[in-house]
C-alpha cells in the first residue's frame, strides 16, 4: 500500500506505531519482543482514548518484562494452601491485634464510612489486613510491582492471562491519563492490584472513592480513599447491613451430605446443625448455603448473602472465610470454636506463635512473631533441629516444640 492509499485512520495509526519507535528505541540489551509489543499495542489504547503523551509517560525507560511476574502468576495460595495453613497466617493474633490497632487510629472514618455505605467496619479493617497487611507491604520494594510493566508483561508472555492484562492494561491507562497518580506512584501486585486495598484497575475505575475531599481517588496514599473504595465495592455488590458473613456450625452425623445447599438457618437448625458456641441463629428465616472447605472431617459453616459478596472482591472461599473470621475477632465476637483436621504432628497457630517465641528468646530467630513460616523461620527451624541431633528440614513440627519446651 501506497502512502496516498492509505485511510485517514491508517494515518493515525501509523503516526501513533511511529510515535512509539520514537519513544522506544530498541536497545542492545534490551527485549526486543517485548518492546515490539508495547509499540503494537498503542493503536489498541488509542481507540480507548489514550493519549500519545500518556502511553509515552507510561513507559518511559520499560525496556524489558517483570522478571517476577510470571513467576508469581504461577502460585496463587488461595488455591494450594490447606485451608487451616492459608487461615493462619491471615488470622492470627498479630493481625488482630494490628486490626485493633488500626480500629483505634482511624476509628472516626470507620465509622463514617459504615454510617454512609453500610458496611461493617471490622470487614474493611478484615480487607486492609488480607489485601496489604494494613499497607505495611506498600513499603516493601520487593513485593511492589510498577503496575503498566506488570500488565504488559502478562499480555506479552501469559497467554492464559493475555486478555485479561490487555484489559486492565488500558484501564491502568487511563487512571494515569486521569491524573489521580503519577507513574512513579502506581505499583501494586504481579497482576496489576493496586493500593492499600488491592483493586485492579477495572475496579479501581468502577469504584474508586475521593473520601478524603483533597479531588483525587487515591488508594495508594489515602487510608480513608483506599477503605472508601472498598466499602463502595462492597455496598454496590449487594452487602446487606447490619448482617453478618456466616455461622460456625457442627455438623451432625450424615450432615456433610448437605453440602452446597441452601436452606432457612431455622430449617438448617431442624437438621441438627447448631453453632459450636451455643447462641443462637440471629435470624432464623435467613437463608445460608453450607460450606465445608476441609471436607466432611471439618468444621462446617453456613454462609449467607455476605459471604458471596465479599467473594466479589476475591472469588476464593477461603478469601472470604478468611476476612469473616478475622473481622470477628477484631470486633472481639471470638474466633472458631472448632478445629480443622490437621495432619498428625503439626502445630495450630497458637502452637506456631510459641515456637517462634521459643527460638526467638534462644536468640535462633529475629524476625517478627507472627506465626508465619517464611525463609526466616525454616532456616532457624533447620539450626535448632541440627543442633539437637534431629532431622534437619526446616519444618516446624509438635515434636520440636515439645523439646524446645523442655530448654
Amino acid at each position: 500500500m501506497t502512502r496516498k492509499a492509505l485511510s485517514a485512520p491508517g494515518k493515525l495509526f501509523a503516526a501513533f506505531a511511529l510515535g512509539c519507535m520514537t519513544f522506544m528505541p530498541l536497545t542492545a540489551h534490551a527485549d526486543a519482543a517485548f518492546q515490539k509489543w508495547i509499540r503494537d499495542f498503542y493503536p489498541v489504547a488509542a481507540r480507548e482514548g489514550i493519549s500519545a503523551d500518556t502511553y509515552r509517560r507510561a513507559f518511559a525507560g520499560i525496556k524489558d518484562p517483570d522478571p517476577d511476574v510470571l513467576q508469581k502468576a504461577a502460585y496463587q495460595p488461595e488455591f494450594k494452601s490447606e485451608v487451616w495453613d492459608y487461615l493462619d497466617s491471615r488470622v492470627n493474633p498479630y493481625t488482630v491485634k494490628i486490626g485493633r490497632e488500626m480500629l483505634a487510629r482511624h476509628g472516626r472514618t470507620l465509622a463514617s464510612l459504615e454510617r454512609y455505605f453500610g458496611v461493617d467496619k471490622h470487614i474493611l479493617l478484615a480487607i486492609w489486613s488480607m489485601e496489604s497487611n494494613y499497607g505495611a507491604v506498600l513499603v516493601k520494594d520487593d513485593k511492589l510491582h510498577y503496575v503498566p510493566q506488570a500488565l504488559a508483561t502478562l499480555g506479552y508472555a501469559d497467554a492464559k492471562r493475555a486478555k485479561y492484562a490487555r484489559t486492565q492494561l488500558i484501564a491502568a491507562l487511563k487512571i494515569l491519563q486521569n491524573g489521580d497518580i503519577t507513574p512513579k506512584e502506581m505499583t501494586g501486585s504481579w497482576a496489576g492490584a493496586m493500593g492499600h486495598t488491592q483493586f485492579i484497575p477495572t475496579s479501581y475505575l468502577l469504584y474508586a472513592v475521593d473520601a478524603d475531599g483533597n479531588g483525587h481517588k487515591d488508594i495508594w496514599n489515602s487510608i480513608p480513599d483506599a477503605l472508601a473504595t472498598s466499602a463502595n465495592l462492597l455496598s454496590k455488590n449487594g452487602w446487606e447491613s447490619g448482617k453478618t458473613w456466616g455461622y460456625e456450625a457442627r455438623v451432625p452425623r450424615g450432615g456433610a451430605r448437605y453440602a452446597g445447599k441452601t436452606l432457612t438457618l431455622a430449617e438448617w437448625q431442624r437438621l441438627g446443625f447448631v453453632r459450636p458456641n451455643g447462641k443462637a441463629f440471629a435470624r432464623p428465616g435467613e437463608r445460608a448455603q453450607l460450606k465445608l472447605l476441609a471436607g466432611e472431617d471439618g468444621p462446617g459453616f453456613l454462609m449467607t448473602s455476605n459471604f458471596f459478596t465479599i467473594k466479589k472482591y476475591n472469588a476464593a472461599d477461603t478469601y472470604a472465610l478468611a476476612v469473616g473470621l478475622l473481622a470477628d475477632e477484631i470486633a472481639g465476637y471470638g474466633g472458631m470454636v472448632q478445629s480443622w483436621p490437621r495432619p498428625d504432628g503439626t502445630l495450630d497457630i497458637k502452637e506456631k506463635f510459641e515456637l517462634q517465641t521459643r527460638m526467638k528468646a534462644l536468640g535462633y530467630y529475629n524476625g517478627e512473631i507472627d506465626g508465619n513460616f517464611g525463609s526466616g523461620s525454616k532456616a532457624a527451624i533447620a539450626a535448632i533441629q541440627q543442633r539437637l541431633g534431629m532431622q534437619s528440614d526446616g519444618e516446624p513440627s509438635k515434636p520440636l516444640l515439645d523439646v524446645l519446651r523442655k530448654h
